[in-house]
């Protein structure tokens, strides 16, 4: 049973999906150079303050190749430089393969810097895409296998050796394995989840943004209407005064005629553009009766062979302010349900003299379980499931017939949240979508603060 998809008026090129970021150079220098620090600092402990015996020369040659990768990194390539996804790669291998060469000087798997693998796979994950990442923890794990069984011995008290048992070093295998892929599938699940809601979040402003812009036009149209009203008056009465002088066989009288009425239309016209803003616009502040505000949403979305009712009733007389928030909201939403509806779409709102409740109901097939705990998350759509449970050419399919990105409900209910409201979502108890939008009366009475 699809659902009620989203939809918007953006396609995969205006927003797309979310994809993984770069990861800039500077970022994996400055944790290359932890790293060296680390590393040396170790070695000098266990080799001077412990007296362990330790092939030191090897080991400062090992981590001197880390610090002449860094500097000559530093010196040829500008610390602003996002990498390429296999240029990422090959440095994140090249560390892997520097600290599996440590580890092979000091003990293989028995040392307990082997963690240190995981640092490589989390950067992978949190920054690349997951076949990236998957290929780099294979490569890890490979390196883990081989220290394993090629390896010096661990630096310990010659007084005192050590010698771990087998099944001691199969678990830290197995255990370490496990790490990896723990954390791989953890670090890479939310870098991702957060690069999703960073990507609709940015949809959702740049709804807002569009609503805006059509706010300015409605006040810059008004603006130009009363500026040119002056000059266009002039240019009338000149050219009424030139009709009167020139003699009707003139050879030029029906252009003066010509430029006058012309004239007369333009100044009706901006007539028109200067009432615009307080008639039909209302994009500054002014209030509207809430009936009047639902009508005037729903009614892009008539006509389409659903009939929408509106019935709005409460506590004495309600008007609220008209935000584009709220326009973009609910016009949303109202979409939503005229496309899965079958005949009919209700909208109803109550208010009292603390809270305004407002309902909007299709007669469709409902929200599809398999979502429905997921609705208003980014990216959540079944858009085009519907078209197999209509008839060919009717009203219902040729209006699904498009594919949606799983935005509209999020960008429906971030709007709606942004000027105080909360939204639900729940099927009716025969059929049918319903979703519930409820706000402190306070909060559609008194002008929304921009929030930066």
């Amino acid at each position: 049973m699809p659902a009620m998809a989203a939809t918007l008026p953006y396609t995969a090129r205006d927003v797309g999906t979310p994809l993984a970021p770069r990861v800039r150079l500077r970022t994996l220098i400055f944790l290359r150079w932890l790293g060296i620090a680390g590393q040396a600092t170790a070695i000098v402990i266990v080799f001077l303050g412990l007296r362990y015996d330790l092939p030191v020369e090897l080991c400062a040659a090992e981590i001197a190749a880390s610090a002449l990768f860094n500097l000559t990194l530093t010196y040829l390539y500008p610390q602003t430089r996002q990498l390429t996804e296999i240029e990422a790669i090959v440095h994140l291998s090249f560390d892997i393969v520097q600290l599996t060469s440590l580890l092979m000087l000091t003990g293989g798997l028995e040392n307990p810097f082997t963690l240190l693998y995981i640092a490589p796979v989390v950067i992978s994950a949190t920054n690349l895409s997951l076949p990236a990442t998957l290929g780099l923890a294979g490569f890890t794990l490979a390196c883990v296998t081989l220290i394993s069984f090629l390896h010096w011995p661990l630096p310990w008290d010659p007084n005192e050796p050590i010698e771990l048992p087998l099944f001691y070093l199969a678990g830290n295998w197995i255990s370490l394995t496990l790490g990896i892929g723990f954390t791989l599938i953890y670090a890479w699940r939310t870098a991702d989840e957060a690069r999703g809601m960073q990507t609709a979040l940015a949809a959702a402003q740049d709804a807002l943004a569009r609503e805006q812009r059509l706010s300015d036009l409605g006040a810059l149209a008004a603006a130009t209407a009363h500026e040119l009203g002056t000059p266009l008056g002039t240019i009338a009465v000149v050219a009424r005064e030139l009709e009167r002088e020139v003699p009707p066989d003139a050879p030029w009288f029906d252009d003066i005629r010509l430029l006058r009425s012309q004239a007369e239309r333009c100044r009706e016209i901006l007539g028109k553009l200067a009432q615009h803003d307080a008639a039909d616009d209302g994009v500054a502040a002014q209030r509207l009766p809430l009936g009047a505000l639902l009508d005037e949403i729903a009614e892009p979305h008539r006509g389409f062979g659903v009939e929408i009712k509106i019935a709005a009733h409460g506590e004495g007389s309600f008007s609220v302010r008209r935000r584009p928030e709220v326009i973009h909201g609910l016009g949303n939403l109202i979409e939503n349900a005229v496309d899965f509806a079958v005949t009919t779409v209700s909208i109803e709102a109550v208010w009292t003299a603390i809270e305004v409740q407002m309902t909007i109901t299709d007669d469709g097939p409902g929200f599809d379980p398999s979502v429905f705990e997921r609705l208003g998350e980014p990216y959540v759509t079944t858009r085009g499931g519907l078209q197999n449970m209509q008839g060919e050419g009717s009203d219902a399919a040729e209006r699904n017939n498009h594919s949606g990105l799983g935005l509209g409900f999020f960008i429906a209910k971030t709007l709606i949240e942004r000027t105080g409201g909360a939204v639900d979502f729940s099927n009716a108890s025969r059929r049918g979508a319903v979703v519930s939008v409820r706000w402190p009366r306070v909060a559609l009475e008194q002008p929304v603060l921009s929030r930066g």
